[in-house]
């Protein structure tokens, strides 16, 4: 399912127009966005939680050169679905 896809849906099942779900689904994806960039957790219950992490730095190989090189520390985003989803 794409964005388009999930937008018809939501309008359908909400029963609103499909201009109206799209600036929902745009503004639920803007609150998670803002709310991981402060490291702050976002949690739906029955659905799941997005969360930050940090990835310490590693060693990698360059898969065309088999060259070892070092990943940085990073931040990544975490999804961990609930029970019932």
């Amino acid at each position: 399912m794409n964005k388009t896809e999930l937008v018809d849906f939501i309008a359908k099942d909400a029963k609103i127009t499909k201009a109206d779900a799209a600036k929902a689904l745009n503004s639920f994806t803007k609150c998670v966005q803002e709310s991981l960039a402060k490291d702050e957790k976002v949690a739906i219950i029955g659905f799941g939680t997005w969360s930050v992490v940090e990835k310490a730095s590693r060693m990698g190989r360059n898969p065309r050169t088999q060259e070892a090189i070092e990943i940085p520390a990073h931040k990544a985003v975490k999804f961990k679905s609930s029970f019932t989803l």
